[in-house]
This record gives structure tokens, sequence and C-alpha cells, in this order.
């Protein structure tokens, strides 16, 4: 009898420049050593009880089985209410609001449904470690323009410059992960401007977008392109019920697009997870019914934000701008000459605290002596973090 042996076959790879990503080696790194986990973006607190009796009741009353492909309808109703109410722009629930497995989920259907090979998608750097390879899964060809070194301001003449005939799609996240910036109005007007003449779409991350601080007394809040009617037409915009109530790992977001758009992204969806947890839907709804939650948002995480840069300052790190999310970075330069990376697998296994760098969010590995800290945790956790932080 012959002897077979048994082997492998070799698939090559679609991804070959994507390896462990930088916070699961960071969250790796700070559990062997016992550290402060500032690095990956999710809370350490729990979420609302009645969020969770909420889910109890639907799965109780057998809401158990598959719901539409497209959302339960309740769901739907709410996000859609949710959008015109604080943007001034109606999605019809039925066909033009989509609920997801989270919003990397929604980027990816996004782009597999509207992106074909030799297509070209701006990304605009640093930006979150999804878009890069979700582009090249789809085939497209990933064009990077860099936000300005430094301040991570839009340069909208390097935009303009990127947009050619092959030009598919732009990527644009506000409020901004990793930088804690936030497109303004007039940001958003140059950015319609720009689009108006061309067939480019515009997959808007807006997964934060409950998240902007220091707009008591003005108008500026967050920019959503629903508010934009040149921006809206054209527009895949995705937000996450994870960051908006601290359920990250419920993985459940929306995707809101007119109906010609959110009709093709149907399509994939259908094919990639078909639908959506039912229970956490029905419950997302009950909830939704109270607009508090998400309104009171931004006075709870901007005092959080308020509490760990007053810390820093009994540091010598240099404190950038924090205008939205949960991130804050610092400037290291006047703490070490250690790269990012360096600096940062240090702070995790020396100091106890984990980071992020920033050079993870660019192609090319920028390094500009920045690391970005969450501080989407508990205040004694933020507390512990700091004087750890202060002893360097």
């Amino acid at each position: 009898m012959n002897t077979v042996s048994p082997r492998t076959p070799d698939i090559g790879t679609k991804l070959p420049s994507v390896g462990t990503t930088i916070f699961t080696v960071m969250s790796a790194l700070a559990a062997e050593k016992g550290a402060v986990n500032l690095g990956q973006g999710f809370p350490d607190f729990d979420c609302d009880p009645k969020l969770v009796d909420a889910v109890t009741r639907a799965m109780q009353q057998g809401l158990n089985q598959y719901p539409p492909m497209t959302g339960v309808p309740a769901l739907r109703e709410a996000v859609s209410a949710k959008i015109e109410a604080l943007y001034g722009r109606h999605y019809d629930p039925t066909d033009e609001i989509t609920i997801t497995a989270g919003a990397t989920q929604a980027i990816i259907t996004v782009i597999l449904a509207v992106v074909r090979p030799g297509d070209e998608v701006i990304v605009l750097e640093p930006c979150y470690d999804s878009y890069v390879p979700n582009i090249e899964l789809a085939g497209g060809t990933v064009v990077r323009v860099p936000l300005t070194p430094g301040t991570f301001r839009p340069d909208f003449d390097k935009i303009a410059a990127a947009i050619n005939g092959k030009t598919r799609a732009i990527l644009v996240n506000t409020p901004h992960n990793p930088s804690a910036t936030v497109w303004s109005r007039e940001d958003m007007l140059r950015l319609q401007d720009i689009l108006a003449p061309t067939e480019v779409l515009l997959i808007s991350d807006e997964v934060y977008e409950h998240m902007v601080f220091d707009t008591v007394g003005t108008d500026s809040g967050h920019q959503s392109a629903a508010r934009f009617p040149g921006l809206a037409a054209r527009a895949f915009i995705v937000s996450s019920f994870g960051k908006t109530y601290h359920v990250t790992g419920w993985k459940v977001g929306y995707v809101a697009a007119p109906k010609p758009l959110s009709a093709e992204f149907r399509k994939v969806h259908q094919f990639n997870v078909f639908t959506v947890n039912t229970p956490v839907q029905h419950a997302l709804a009950s909830y939704m019914a109270d607009p508090w939650p998400y309104l009171e948002l931004p006075a709870f995480y901007q005092r959080k934000r308020d509490l760990f840069r007053e810390g820093l300052k009994r540091t010598r790190f240099k404190v950038l701008p924090s205008e939205g999310s949960y991130f804050q970075c610092v400037d290291i330069s006047d703490v070490s000459d250690k790269s990012e990376s360096d600096f940062c697998l240090w702070l995790t296994a020396e100091i106890g605290v984990a980071a992020i760098p920033m050079s993870a969010f660019y192609g090319n590995g920028f390094d500009q002596h920045i690391v970005r800290f969450c501080f989407a945790k508990k205040d004694e956790t933020l507390r512990v973090a700091l004087e750890r932080l202060a002893g360097i």
C-alpha cells in the first residue's frame, strides 16, 4: 500500500504586508506585564444595566431567530429618527438604513460593494488599520494622502490633486482615530466642493460621532456628512452602537446611504453576514427611545478627557489637542529618543502603561514621536496610569 504524506497546499496570501496588529501585540504585552492598558480603544467600565436588561427581555420574549436581513425595523426607524433630529437629513428606514455587525464589517462591505480591480481609493493617513486591507481585498489601489503632520488637519490641495478618473472613493474619519481631531463645517464644505464635479463616493466613518468636545455655546459639534446635501448624496455614513453605548463587544453598527447606494451595499451584506444579533437589535431599538444616553456622551467623555489631560500636566509629555473620540495623543520628544514603537514597548514593560505608536497608523511607519492613549476607562484606572506616567 502506498503511503500518502499529508501536505497542506501553499495558498499564498492576499495580504502579504499584514501581520499581527499592534493592538493585539500591545494588549498581550499589557496582560503579560500587568500594565494599565490605555492602548486598545475599549472601555473598562460597564454599560447601562437597563441596556443589558433590555437584551434579556428580548431573549425571554423569544426574539432569538433571524431578523430581516437589513435589520430589525424598529431599530432602523430609531436610527433614522436620530440622524434626522441631529443632522437634519431624513433617511428612509426601509431603503436607506442597514444594521451591520459593527462598523468594521460595514466598512469592508461598502468597499467590496463599490470598489473594483483597478479602482483607486483615497485614505487619509494616519488611518484606522482596516481601511487599507479592505481596499486590497477588493482589488483596489490604495492612494495615501497624509494629514498635516503634527496637527492632523486635512490638506485639501493634496486631496484634490490625488483625485483622477480612476478614483472610486475617499475614506474620511471624523472624529478621527488616532489623532482625536475633528473636521469643521468649513472642512466638510471644502470636501463637498472638491467632490462635486466628480463621481467619487464618500465613505464617512463617524463611529465617534457623539464624542465631540468643547462645543457648549458653539455651533460646531459633529459635522456629519448627512448635514451636507452634496456629500450625503454620495456618502455611505458608518456609525457604531458599540462606541456609543460602551458595548464594543456586541459588534453592532449601521450604514446610512441613499437608496441606490444602499441597494448595492445590501447585495454584499446579505452574503457576508446576512444579518445581525436579533435580541441585541431589539434591545437597542427600545433603548434609543430615550436620546439622553447619546446626548450626554460628549460631557461624559469630556470629563474623562479633562481628568486625564490635567494629570498629564505632571509629566514630561507634550499634550496635543483632543477635540473628539476617546483618545489623547502626546509628543514624547522630551521624554525619550526611542522610536514610537520601541517607546511603547518600553512604557508597557517597564512603566506599566500601554499606549499605541502613531506610526502604526501609517503605511510607511512615519515616526513623529507621538503616541496615543485611550481614556475610555474608569477614573481609578486613569489615576493609576497617571501616577505611573508621572514617574518617568
